[in-house]
């Protein structure tokens, strides 16, 4: 259960969520625009298109597409014959606005005057073309939908002498990315798990000598667990439901305190579990004295490079190219510290937070549309950024005053990433990421650490942590090989 959908889901869940929600209905396809300048050759990029495989299909290479010059329409929503320029349109892929009239009436007017291909631009996201099947069956040129502003990024880079095909290459069957997410997944609840436990192990049973067993129980005094009762799972919840609604009608200005909280919160977690493994290394134990206090140095420049880390993230946060590798090692050291310090304290406080959080989750992801005034989930509109302003000032179906792309919004840093390792259009149509929520690691986490604890208090082999580190792995799996 991600607690928050879309940048907490697990891998593919955002496409998954949609097709539940019924924004990509039976039908619907993934292609490509591959545009090429006519005045240079070299200039060549590629667009997301959506179309409908009940309709023509497409070419699944590009080797079988035929390249048409590319005539832009966005002026237009070529609702009627007048709308066709007086030069014609014969031969040509079009693109026209979106609005005003049906996708199947669109198609017919440009078939009746002889297009090779017809493309929709469209304001307010892509969702496949629809009409009656005695009408379609008509229809034999290609139909697709494109995002009005990368026809306006195709017209700054390539020009205005423009040809492009209309392609759906297949989309690989596994993404190697999802399959380093599922051992991350898997190992950060493993280890976590262990680790928590740990203190446990120590207070619980006779394997430390008298004076390891003293030292222990001088770093107990500063351990800052905190015990997860059935009260506080619930003032939990609903911390988490109230920050959600207050995150979608001001997300613009509260999604920079999130980001602040995990730089904060990443850069402990970080100190936690490298001071962990630092404390265990009998070398380099020198001190310094510090108000009336020893410290030890190893420690001092181990915060100086947790701080260092988190800064870096902050600064560079959203250069995507490379800085998914700190985003996922602090992300991965949060995750193991959340399971550290949060503990269950019986199977009780698993349950209620288990059954809370799904009542949750469906309510956020189902229940709300029917809230809404865009009829959008809150938890899609939170995830893609509901605060962010697209700067697009419309007059019925027009754009007024938009003539540059628009820079992506803040997005909540609440995932482990990894960029998709095969080259697919998945990529270039909004998913160029492999993506699992920090929920989906630490919720059923706790529940394999309470296993670990349990398995220590009650001498059992660690067969229910075994057990259950396996079902989250089975379960995580179930997700690739979809």
């Amino acid at each position: 259960m991600g607690l928050v959908l879309g940048q907490g889901l697990r891998p593919g869940a955002v496409l998954g969520l949609l097709l539940l929600l019924g924004v990509w209905k039976a039908g619907a396809e993934q292609g490509l625009l591959r545009a090429v300048s006519n005045l240079n050759s070299a200039l060549v990029k590629e667009y997301c298109i959506i179309y409908n495989d009940e309709w023509l299909p497409f070419p699944k290479s590009l080797d079988n597409a035929t390249a048409y010059p590319l005539q832009n329409l966005t002026s237009t929503t070529l609702c009627d014959s007048a709308d066709v320029p007086p030069g014609g349109i014969m031969g040509k892929l079009v693109v026209v606005l979106r609005g005003n009239c049906t996708f199947i009436r669109k198609a017919q007017i440009a078939q009746k005057h002889f297009a090779k291909a017809l493309l929709i631009a469209s304001l307010d996201g892509l969702s496949p073309p629809s009409g009656n099947k005695s009408d379609t069956e008509k229809l034999n040129i290609p139909v697709a939908l494109i995002d009005y502003r990368d026809i306006l990024m195709m017209r700054k880079i390539l020009g205005e002498n423009i040809s492009g095909a209309l392609y759906s290459p297949p989309v690989p069957v596994l993404d190697y990315s999802i399959l380093i997410i599922f051992i991350v997944a898997v190992a950060t609840v493993a280890f976590g798990s262990y680790w928590s436990g740990m203190d446990e192990g120590e207070s619980g049973h006779s394997i430390l000598s008298d004076s390891r067993r003293q030292t222990n129980s001088e770093d107990k005094t500063k351990d800052s667990s905190a015990v997860l009762t059935p009260l506080t799972v619930v003032v939990f919840v609903v911390i988490c439901s109230v920050m959600i609604v207050l995150l979608y009608f001001f997300y613009k200005w509260l999604v920079y305190m999130v980001i602040g909280i995990f730089a904060l919160a990443a850069a402990v977690s970080v100190y936690n579990c490298l001071a962990a493994l630092i404390k265990r290394i009998p070398y380099w134990k020198c001190k310094v004295p510090y108000v009336q206090r020893r410290i030890e140095v190893r420690l001092v420049m181990l915060a100086l490079f947790c701080v260092t880390m988190a800064s870096i993230w902050v600064a560079f946060r959203n250069a995507d190219r490379w800085i998914w590798t700190l985003h996922d090692c602090l992300g991965v050291a949060f995750c193991l510290n959340f399971m550290k310090t949060l503990k269950m304290p019986h199977f009780k406080s698993c349950v209620i937070l288990l059954v809370l959080l799904l009542i949750y989750d469906v309510f956020f992801v189902f229940i709300t549309p029917y809230f809404t005034k865009n009829h959008e989930s809150i938890m899609v509109e939170v995830a893609a950024g509901s605060g962010s302003t697209t700067g697009e000032k419309r007059t019925g179906n027009y754009l007024m005053g938009l003539t540059e792309p628009v820079a992506h919004s803040e997005k909540l840093p609440v995932v482990i990433r990894v960029p998709r390792l095969m080259p697919s259009v998945a990529t270039l149509c909004g998913t160029p990421f492999s993506i699992l929520g920090f929920g989906d690691i630490i919720v059923p986490g706790l529940l394999v650490a309470y296993c670990r604890r349990f398995d220590l208090q009650t001498n059992t082999s660690n067969i229910y942590f075994i057990l259950c580190t396996t079902g989250f792995g089975r379960h995580q799996r179930s997700f690739i090989t979809r």
